[in-house]
């Protein structure tokens, strides 16, 4: 569906985003492997969230929804899943197949997990060589990718450094630890995001921490729990950049992750002159929460690279879009991991910014974007990928004319009726 975006006057309002999608599917996740009822509140219905529910839906876990986004699952323990004949589809989902990967490598059955065509281009190297270290047998289609045959069985711990800073490796290989027979040790080379080990400790499981290195002892059953997840700092970025670029503009968004390892995008953002005021702080299950309001304000621009990059991959397309209006520009560089993502970001960001009228430079793992220019209205293509759809929605407010974009329904995978939402927020 083509989405047609109007420039704005001003952003004003109250903005509820979802709740936290990488949160979501962990909880679901152990929420099956545990034993009892576990009841989640503010569920992420987004797409991707949905598939991991259908997966464990045919692996026979009965999962109600009760109102828009509270979540009820009968948990059948670490070995109640059963197996299926058919492929469980992740979708567009990396999350689902990753880290159910690790789960299915602990049963006494063969899995099958496939995607989209888009998630099934996707490395999976990655997760296949840790998991067959441990004892998971993985057919892998051509190039290590998906469709994944995995062969479950008894495994056996492993101390295992990670060569990519990746959360979904991490949590993978935790995951499967829980069906190890002893101790399973990941050691990172740069701290990523965390939700796991909080939500594996939220379901009763011991984790020992030691700098980089986390520990976790197999046969520990997860036990269930009733839990709200923090709305998505992620989907919260898109209205934050939003405020920012237009003036007069003022929003509150209640709720949020500021989980350190996800919070990030705001520090970078204050750095660079961005008004934004944290306000009620406070910690709720495991997870740091608390209320953002935002006003327009004038960015300086800078330098986003090195270890910096993996805590802020996920919202480099909108500030691909702030950077056409900051001072002085931004750099981005050491995120050739945007790549391989839902698309080919870095290639998507340049070549719809191109169509918008902006200069870009581009680089094999980055680009540079000058700051102080004016954008068109004009025809660009989400390519499915429904950060890229959010970001340029933004452009669209600040443009000189409609924009149109393409497959721009695309956002549901992420964050269901954005775009009305965004709308609501709007003055013209």
């Amino acid at each position: 569906m083509r989405v047609i975006v109007k420039p704005s006057r001003k952003i004003s309002g109250i903005v509820e985003v979802p709740g936290d999608k990488s949160i979501s599917h962990r909880l679901a996740m152990l929420g099956a492997i545990a034993t009892g009822q576990t009841i989640i509140r503010r569920f992420s219905t987004s797409s991707d969230c949905l598939s991991t529910v259908s997966c464990l839906r045919q692996l026979g876990i009965q999962i109600e929804f009760s109102g828009s986004d509270s979540l009820t699952i009968l948990g059948q323990g670490l070995r109640g899943l059963k197996s299926v004949n058919q492929p469980l589809d992740a979708g567009n989902s990396g999350t689902t197949m990753r880290l159910l990967s690790g789960i299915l490598g602990g049963q006494n059955f063969s899995t099958t997990l496939t995607g989209d065509n888009s998630l099934n281009k996707r490395p999976m190297n990655r997760i296949i060589e840790p998991l067959s270290q441990m004892g998971v047998l993985i057919q892998p289609n051509k190039n290590f990718t998906a469709p994944l045959k995995i062969e479950g069985g008894t495994l056996q711990p492993i101390d295992y450094l990670i060569p990519v800073a990746s959360a979904q490796v991490k949590s993978s290989i935790l995951l499967a630890g829980l069906y190890a027979q002893g101790m399973t040790q990941v050691q990172e080379i740069m701290s990523t995001r965390n939700h796991t080990e909080i939500a594996l400790q939220q379901f009763g499981v011991k984790l020992e921490f030691s700098g980089k290195t986390i520990k976790i002892l197999g046969g520990q059953q997860p036990q269930a729990l009733e839990i709200s997840v923090p709305r998505d700092i992620s989907s919260a970025a898109f209205f934050v950049a939003a405020t920012l670029l237009i003036p007069n503009s003022e929003i509150l968004i209640e709720q949020v992750s500021l989980n350190p390892g996800r919070r990030t995008i705001l520090d970078v953002l204050i750095k660079m002159g961005a008004s934004i005021k944290i306000l009620q702080q406070k910690e709720s299950f495991g997870e740091l929460i608390g209320d953002l309001r935002v006003y327009s304000s004038t960015l300086r621009g800078g330098s986003l690279t090195g270890s910096l990059i993996p805590k802020i991959i996920d919202e480099v397309p909108i500030l691909a879009i702030l950077a056409t209006q900051t001072h002085k520009g931004i750099t981005i560089r050491n995120a050739g991991e945007l790549r391989v993502k839902e698309s080919d970001r870095i290639q998507t960001l340049v070549q719809n910014l191109r169509i918008m009228g902006a200069k870009i430079e581009e680089y094999s793992d980055g680009m540079f974007i000058p700051g102080q220019q004016i954008l068109k209205g004009g025809t660009v293509h989400s390519h499915g990928d429904h950060r890229i759809s959010m970001a340029f929605a933004i452009a669209g407010l600040i443009a000189l004319g409609p924009t149109y974009i393409k497959n721009g329904d695309c956002t549901d995978v992420s964050f269901p009726g954005f775009y009305g939402v965004l709308e609501k927020l709007c003055t013209r």
